[in-house]
């Protein structure tokens, strides 16, 4: 279980933000604008390291203290001034205590000269759960990935390579528990060779600690009343500890032509296409039906929420990682609507004793009040504007959006070629440059430095993923005409299913489960599954849409196969050679505690997105952004444990650890 996120308490007496648990400022009394520049821009020369990056260049930035998010945004603004057009910006931050929303927009209002920047990070910026955050900002040119918690916690976990690091944090007679050897021992292991820092500070205690993690240190000028500041560089880098070769970053070729095939064009390859896209990339979209969204993301209503456990598992932290980003994404995406999305706030209902004894254990885990909270019967109905019969977890950031309309936008991008009605006949590779053709019956359709496969449980139909332990899941939705009364609903309610809102003249609920059927046509019996799920969940909303009166025969709907994975976490990573994968790591068979050191055999250029269940909305734009960072070698926007958890290689590695390997059929 993760620890409690206490979220910043600031004091504004004196008219600057100042940490009230801490008993120190958030930036200087004489001008944080100006401190900021001298102090972690000019002394990490990035106005001359900006200006040097290639076209397509990155430069990575990391940070102990987003604070106010002041030196972040500073080091933006200097970085759209002096970089070439196309270098991108990479910024890793950790923060114990997050600022609320309204103190952060109060802080940044300070600032007139960022207040641009300022105000494409607050359309962003809600209330922060525990885990990792991904900001995309400047049209894709800048990632922000916000690590949530401890520094000493967050940063072992962190995947990236550092060049210019901004030690910020309260002073270290304020907060000596971040200042400590562990801490430089990390900026020194995530850093690149002759990566830079500097800090405010020239306490002895933290030069001291990296000199000894391998930095050259100095003392410079300070900034106003503070005579010295530290500076340095480092200049032995510590020797790297043994990781899995099996989860490692993929192998690229190192010319790799920035140009991509994704097929499927569902919220999967949408997501990974946009994500490409705004980092520059020239992205084709094969898809076989008609129109984008055509399969299970063609529903008329999704659910934005999140389902979680008191304990912190990986697929909670994936999901609360990936419900944060969707939220950001549909708030830089779409504009709210009755035919887009509504964060209308969704109510998950305690049915059962199971179900109950889940959410007390989650009003106990110590998330923001503004991510969920428990509510009382009384309070639910009061949220919903319909009579709640039971008591549950209120998430207010949640609500509904319509599918399609997130993915046609995430397609439409200049840098998105869409090729609809087009059934791929062959994924083949040139052995030459190791580039990959799409064939059609008509020839080759699309070339690309890369491939991806978003095609859920057809991605078994590809010769190199033919192993890939997916399985099939149909799902109804109904969707009954509103009524005067269901109108009165204003939250979306969940229980053993979920009904949404209006969205025009309609609600949409549902969504059966079936594991023993791949039909995709409406059935009458599972309308009425959903409508028996709607009478138990919510009987006040039932007799709002005719109670028994309301029969199945009056729904319309559709169906559709989710896809999902034995542990029912998605797959989302470079794919495997599985015969060679399995010659390779038999040893791990006899001993699963071996250091292999051998490279995976890649397929190179080769990956997938698949697997997200009845989550996809949640999860699938965030694995969008790990293949793109994983393809520009970005900073990772998961903890390594988590990017390892989504790895499709893990169903080998655990197969041969058992020594139980699967035949192709």
């Amino acid at each position: 279980m993760t620890s409690p996120l206490h979220p910043a308490r600031l004091d504004w007496s004196t008219g600057l933000p100042m940490s009230a648990d801490y008993g120190d400022v958030y930036f200087s009394r004489d001008s944080g604008l100006a401190e900021t520049r001298h102090v972690f821009v000019d002394n990490n020369d990035l106005p001359q390291r900006f200006a040097a990056l290639q076209s397509g260049g990155l430069f990575t930035i990391g940070e102990t203290g987003f604070g106010t998010g002041l030196n972040f945004l500073v080091a933006w603004q200097c970085f759209l001034a002096h970089a070439p057009a196309g270098a991108r910006l990479a910024f890793v931050s950790t923060e114990k205590h997050p600022l609320a929303p309204d103190d952060m927009q109060r802080a940044l209002a300070m600032w007139p000269a960022l207040a641009a920047e300022a105000a494409e990070l607050l359309q962003q910026y809600q209330t922060l759960a525990p885990g990792w955050h991904r900001f995309v900002l400047a049209a894709g040119r800048i990632t922000l990935t916000l690590l949530v918690g401890d520094a000493l916690a967050t940063l072992p976990e962190l995947d990236a390579r550092v060049d210019a690091w901004f030690l910020d944090g309260f002073a270290p007679s304020r907060n000596p528990d971040m200042w400590q050897p562990a801490l430089f021992e990390q900026l020194a292991r995530l850093s690149k060779p002759g990566a830079t820092l500097a800090t405010f500070t020239c306490a002895g205690v933290v030069r001291r600690g990296l000199a000894e993690a391998g930095f050259a240190v100095e003392k410079v000028t300070g900034f106003g009343s503070k005579r010295e500041m530290t500076r340095g560089q480092l200049a032995s880098a510590p020797a790297s500890s043994w990781q899995a070769p099996w989860y490692a970053r993929p192998q690229l070729p190192a010319q790799l032509e920035r140009t991509a095939i994704v097929v499927g064009a569902g919220i999967a390859g949408a997501s990974i296409a946009y994500s490409l896209a705004v980092r520059g990339w020239q992205v084709t979209v094969v898809d076989r039906h008609p129109v984008p969204a055509n399969e299970a993301s063609g529903n008329p209503q999704g659910v934005l929420y999140t389902k979680l456990s008191p304990h912190f598992t990986p697929l909670t932290q994936l999901i609360l990682s990936g419900y944060g980003y969707s939220l950001r994404t549909l708030a830089a995406s779409l504009p709210q609507g009755d035919d887009t999305w509504r964060q209308c706030g969704v109510l998950q209902l305690a049915h059962n004793a199971e179900e109950s004894k889940r959410q007390h254990g989650l009003a106990l885990a110590g998330l923001p009040h503004g991510i969920l909270h428990a509510v009382d019967s009384e309070q639910a109905s009061q949220l919903a504007g319909i009579a709640v019969d039971l008591p549950g977890l209120y998430f207010p950031q949640g609500g509904w959006l319509h599918p399609p309309a997130l993915v046609r936008r995430l397609l439409d991008h200049p840098n998105i070629t869409l090729r609809l009605a087009t059934a791929i006949t062959e994924l083949s590779q040139n052995p030459a440059d190791h580039s990959w053709v799409a064939m059609d019956s008509d020839g080759p359709m699309a070339i690309g430095g890369i491939a991806v496969l978003a095609t859920a449980n057809e991605t078994v139909q590809f010769d190199p993923t033919f192993y890939l332990p997916v399985k099939r899941i149909r799902g109804q939705v109904s969707v009954v005409a509103a009524t005067a009364a269901s109108h009165a609903l204003k939250t979306v309610i969940c229980g053993e299913g979920y009904i949404s809102p209006a969205r025009g003249d309609t609600h949409c609920m549902g969504a059966t489960f079936k594991f023993d059927t791949s039909d995709t046509q409406p059935c009458a019996s599972e309308h009425q599954e959903n409508l028996d799920m709607l009478a138990q969940m919510s009987p006040a909303l039932h007799q709002a849409l005719g109670g028994d009166s309301l029969s199945a025969s009056q729904c319309s709907g559709r169906a559709a196969l989710r896809c999902t994975s034995p542990d029912y976490l998605p797959m989302c990573g470079a794919i495997v050679d599985r015969e060679a994968f399995n010659d390779l790591y038999a040893p791990l068979g006899r001993d699963a505690s071996l250091k292999l050191s051998q490279d995976a055999p890649e397929v190179t250029g080769l990956f997938v997105s698949t697997a997200h269940g009845s989550r996809g909305m949640v999860t699938t734009p965030l694995c969008g952004e790990v293949l793109a960072s994983l393809l520009d070698n970005e900073p990772a926007p998961l903890p390594k444990p988590i990017m390892d958890a989504i790895h499709p290689s893990r169903f080998l590695v655990r197969d041969i650890i058992r020594q139980k390997l699967r035949e192709r059929d």
